[in-house]
Formats: structure tokens, sequence, C-alpha cells
């Protein structure tokens, strides 16, 4: 007499057996690849939408200023009321949907194509030095339907090689050789490339952002001191070009007295000074400014937010920052939570930048620092730069479908 031990598949029948059989699967086909890249996003999770709700809330309220600001320089420049809205409302929808694309996509392939990316905006520095000048500056590529500013993909690409780096080198970021030789050198040749176009603000931006990264990298504290003296030396070098020390001397001029060239150098601080103040506490209202009417040179552009305040006053403007603010909290709360190094240092990089440019806007149109010309992000006319932003924060949304996500 037969015993049979319970538990055993010896009592199934023969056809349960065999799909019984077909069920387990085999080490081999569950093991995962060593080494499999996906080019989207493996997480089922979806995107923060705090932040998307913040970029889109920012992009929405950017668009009706610059449409308020804009439409009396595109009447009496263009003959056309929506020349500029029409145009950035183009890019803003070409932007969003990049955004919502490149949101799907594994943010990881960004460490495998940096040195590349770096590569094609150092080719793009050196083309733009032989394009036509505008205004007496050569910072744009034209092309046929929109121009790009290299400058722009430069900030991009120190963003995503420097963490590429600081992930390579994470046990050596205290020495000289790895945490501070490779960096200082790309940024001094992307510097010396923007600084001869000219275009001080972008080469403050690299240099900045730059600095930010290594910071944030691992970077030890003391090789900072080093690079004030780097800078010092930088500006020593810079006064010998003539052409830099006219460009420069005449924007320090007009900051510390706008009103001994009132009708020239200084003349668009103190129209953006008048704005300002004109705004009061609860602002002109929407549409009522007086300054864009052909008193605050290009108001669509760098001086864009001294209309924000003329229009909505202090407490529109205040909770404008508040938006740019969260902003860039939430950006930091994504970057603090992914589960790679690399994802984490692009996210608080490329959020970083927008406060870094926000706070500079305002520090210029409120003459607290000299005119160099940094734009407002979501705000500032320009197709190609709002694009970019755009996609720069369609990376962070990326990186947040990966990131452990907590509810705060």
């Amino acid at each position: 007499m037969t015993t049979r031990t319970m538990g055993s598949d010896n009592r199934l029948p023969r056809r349960q057996k065999s799909e019984h059989r077909r069920e387990k699967p085999s080490a081999k086909a569950s093991a995962p690849k060593r080494g499999a890249f996906s080019l989207f996003s493996v997480k089922a999770g979806g995107i923060d939408l705090t932040f998307l709700i913040l970029v889109l809330l920012l992009l929405t309220i950017g668009l009706i200023m610059l449409f308020s600001a804009s439409f009396a320089n595109a009447l009496y420049y263009r003959n056309n009321s929506y020349a500029f809205i029409s145009n950035q409302l183009i890019f803003a929808i070409a932007g969003v949907v990049l955004m919502l694309m490149i949101s799907t996509v594994n943010y990881k392939v960004l460490e495998r194509l940096a040195w590349a990316v770096m590569g094609l905006s150092v080719l793009l520095l050196i083309v733009v030095l032989f394009c036509p000048p505008i205004n007496n500056a050569r910072r744009w590529i034209p092309l046929p339907f929109f121009n790009v500013q290299p400058s722009e993909i430069a900030k991009f690409a120190v963003v995503i090689l420097f963490a590429h780096l600081a992930v390579l080198n994470q046990h050596r970021m205290d020495s000289f050789r790895y945490g501070v030789l490779p960096f200082v050198t790309i940024l001094a040749m992307l510097a010396a490339l923007i600084v001869v176009e000219p275009h001080l603000s972008g080469t403050i931006l690299v240099l900045a952002i730059g600095a930010i990264m290594m910071l944030i990298g691992g970077t030890n504290i003391k090789w900072f001191g080093l690079a004030a003296i780097m800078g010092i030396v930088a500006i020593g070098v810079l006064i010998m070009i003539p052409d830099v020390v006219e460009y420069a001397q005449e924007r320090l001029l007009s900051w510390r007295d706008p009103f001994a060239d009132p009708r020239d150098s200084g003349f668009q601080t103190i129209q953006s000074l008048f704005a300002i103040g004109s705004g009061g506490l609860m602002g002109v209202g929407i549409g009522n400014s007086r300054q864009k009417y052909l008193y605050l040179p290009e108001p669509q552009n760098d001086f864009i937010f001294s209309i924000v305040c003329e229009e909505l006053g202090f407490v529109g403007a205040s909770l404008i920052l508040i938006l740019f603010a969260l902003l860039i909290w939430r950006g930091f709360v994504i970057g603090m939570r992914c589960k790679d190094r690399f994802g984490a240092l692009v996210a608080v990089g490329l959020t970083a930048q927008v406060g870094l440019q926000t706070i500079l806007n305002i520090m210029v149109v409120t003459n607290t620092i000299p005119n160099t010309g940094v734009s407002l992000p979501f705000f500032s006319y320009g197709g190609s730069s709002l694009v970019m932003l755009l996609c720069q924060m369609g990376v962070v949304l990326a990186i947040s479908r990966q990131a452990t996500m907590e509810k705060i």
C-alpha cells in the first residue's frame, strides 16, 4: 500500500500537473539582465503633480503679464499688438508638450549624454561668435523660425555634466585633482566663450550654477577660497579687454547713480523704479500700466517684473514670488527624495538655476545690483529660452517619477 505525503502534487490530476509546472517561472527568465537600460521611465508612479501645477501656474501668469507688458511696444514697433504674445504662446505650447514627453523618459540617459551635450554647447558658443550681432552682442544663432541662444544650452550642460562628474568621483571630490580641476577647467572655457559675446549675465549664471553644482556635489569648501582668488585674477584679465571694460563701466556707473545720465544709460533703471513705485500696495490693475507705453524700454524682456509690480502692486508681486519659492522648494524635495545621486544632483541643480535667475532678475529691476540682463523665468519674452526652461522642468518631472515621494 502506497502512502502519499500532504502537500505533494502527486494527488493532482494530470492536466492540473502540467499547468502547475508551467506556472513556475524559471530562474533564468526571472533574473534581471545586468546592464539593461530602458529609455523610458520604468516606474509606474506618476509625476509630482505639485511641481507640475506650479510650473503651469507660473507659465500662465507669465503669459498674461507678457501680453499686458508688450502690446504697446508690439503695436508701435511691429504694427501688431499680438506680435510678442502670439510667438510666445506658440513656444509655450511646444514647450509644455516637450516637457510632458520628457517627463516619461528615463532621466538616466542624460548621464550617458553629458559629454555630448557639453560638446554641442561649446560648438554653438563658438558658432555664435561668427553670427551677425543683435543690439551690439552676438548671443543668438538665427534660424528660419526662431533664434537659438547657446548660453541657455550651456547652463543645462553644466548641470548634467557636473552631476555626472560628481557621481563618478563621489569619494574623491575633496581632492583638487578630481573635485576642482575638471570643474574649473570647464567653467573657465565656457566663461571665456560667453564673455566675449559679450554676455555678462550669461557668464555670471554659468559660473554661479557651476559653483552650486560643485558645492552640492561634494567639493571641499576650502577650494572655494581658491575660486575667489581665480575670480579676482579673471577680473584683472577682463579689464585688459577694451570692449568689455567699456561695457562693464557703463553698467556700473548707471547702477551707482542712474540719475547721473537719465536720458541714456540710467534711463531704463529710472523708468523701472518709477513703475515699481507707482504700483503701490494693490497696483493699478492688469493692463493699466503707464510705464509700458514707450517709457520703460523693452518691458517684455528683462524688466517685465517692473510692470508686474506696477499692475499687481506689492501684494500681487509677493504672491508671484511665493509661487517661485514653492516651485524651488518642491524641486529640492524631489531631488532630496530621489533614489540615485545623479538624479538628485540634476533636480537640485535645475531648480537652483530657476531660483538664481529669479533672484538676480528682481535685484536688477530694483537696482540692487547692476543691470546684467538676466531674464525672469516663465515671464520674460524669448521663445528658445522658454522651451529650454520647460524641457528642464520636464527632466525634474521625470526624476519625480522615480523619486520616493511621500505626502507632505
